[in-house]
């Protein structure tokens, strides 16, 4: 079980960067609120789930103000009509995207040839910027509620021509499995089962969107079986929404959260534009990575407009992606390496900060080898046998270097003695 620390909330942030080595996601966040708060402004339609609420401060109202409808995590009950498509389109870049320096990826890699199971309310097969990459069957292939295909495309959308956004990983294919039932709710069961479809279909990355209050023995053994399988699943260490817009009233207690609290499990928590939190989030004993989760720009079901949504689930849809372009970029790297690698390479804070370009960019300290493994000290060759003929051309060579010094140092020898006998003569000469 995950113990490690308490995750600040409110308008404290979650850490300054320390200078141990150079990072920019952390400097983007910063960087890109008063630009993107004066310039996009997110709000709710008039008709809201409390379960999705904004959990983060909303950016500041402005006169030219874009709303974008927002995407629940669930529906109120099941005579709720579907989420409607979106009729507003947005060109510029999300302040997410911008945050993660998604821009600078794409010289790495894309995701092509990796799979990432998307374990939610379903995905639409045909959402524009997923089509052609979506393997959905029976009731995942439907998606009335839309916050499955909204997470499938902060992972894999593809760009727009004119450019803004764009998933993390947008040459991945989306495999999808429903973890909840038709109005969007969580349980241990459907999302055990959505686990292991997703890795029997071939995913090497799961993202789960539910953040379930406690494990069952069913949970348990999907992990388990997507451990076994070297299939790395990503997970939000807290519901999504408020303490309030739940009905509980107040702030919660620092607690432990499923499948992210399990051992293998990369729990992932929520931050907004200026890196914090709001005061009635609920709270993780634990989270490994912090990434965008609050005013997202995503697609919906169906149309070409977009939504705004809120909560850890989006932030994890962020790792996820950002693991599906480790794996594709660093094939020999187990599920755990993935992990271990997005964590030592996320900016410092008190919960690290996704950033998706030093994990590809990156060079870490290699491990030492194991006792009795192969040595990386150099060996020299031993030297060849030698001949007769070159052993006697050694000696030979050896005897005229000596007679050449015996010549010189004979010839030395008489300079010395015509030297000394000059200078006994001309003392003769003196004292005659």
């Amino acid at each position: 079980m995950k113990r490690n620390i308490l995750v600040p909330r409110g308008s404290q942030s979650t850490g300054t960067p320390r200078q141990r080595r150079p990072h920019t996601c952390a400097s983007r966040l910063t960087a890109v609120a008063p630009v993107l708060g004066a310039a996009l402004v997110l709000v709710p339609p008039t008709v809201a789930v409390a379960d999705s609420a904004p959990v983060g401060t909303a950016p500041a109202a402005s006169s030219n103000q874009i709303r974008l409808p927002l995407m629940p995590s669930s529906l109120t009950s099941a005579s709720t009509a579907c989420t409607k498509p979106s009729k507003v389109h947005v060109d510029a870049v999300p302040w997410a995207q911008q945050s993660l320096g998604l821009g600078r990826v794409g010289r790495y890699t894309t995701g092509s040839g990796i799979t990432v199971g998307v374990v939610d309310t379903g995905v639409a097969p045909g959402a524009e910027r997923l089509a052609g990459r979506v393997e959905a069957t029976g009731s995942a292939a439907g998606d009335c509620v839309g916050h499955g295909t909204f997470v499938a495309g902060l992972i894999a959308a593809s760009p727009s021509p004119g450019g803004g956004l764009s998933g993390v990983a947008p040459g991945a294919r989306i495999v999808a499995e429903r973890g909840t039932d038709q109005v969007g709710t969580a349980g241990a069961a459907a999302v055990a089962q959505g686990i292991r479809a997703a890795v029997q279909d071939g995913a090497t990355v799961v993202d789960v969107s539910a953040a379930l209050p406690a494990r069952t023995q069913e949970l348990t053994a999907a992990l388990a079986f997507a451990a076994d399988h070297d299939a790395l699943v990503v997970a939000p260490a807290v519901p999504d929404g408020t303490v309030q817009g739940n009905g509980a009233g107040g702030s919660a207690a620092a607690a432990d959260y499923w499948p992210a609290a399990a051992d293998g499990v990369l729990s992932v928590l929520d931050v907004d534009i200026n890196g914090a939190r709001a005061q009635d989030a609920y709270v993780p004993l634990h989270a490994d990575l912090a990434a965008p989760g609050s005013g997202i720009t995503g697609i919906g079901p169906a149309g070409s407009g977009l939504y705004v949504g809120n909560g850890p689930s989006l932030a994890a849809a962020f790792v996820a992606g950002a693991a599906a372009l480790v794996r594709a970029h660093l094939p020999e790297l187990t599920a755990p390496q993935v992990a271990a690698r997005l964590k030592g390479t996320a900016a410092p804070a008190a919960v690290p900060l996704l950033d998706p370009y030093n994990a590809l960019s990156a060079v870490l300290p290699t491990t030492r080898p194991a006792p009795g493994g192969s040595s990386t000290a150099v060996h020299l060759a031993a030297p060849a046998e030698e001949s007769g003929s070159a052993r006697r051309a050694v000696l030979l060579g050896a005897g005229c270097a000596l007679l050449v010094l015996l010549v010189g140092a004979g010839a030395a020898l008489a300079r010395v003695h015509r030297s000394r006998r000059a200078v006994g003569e001309g003392l003769r000469r003196r004292t005659t």
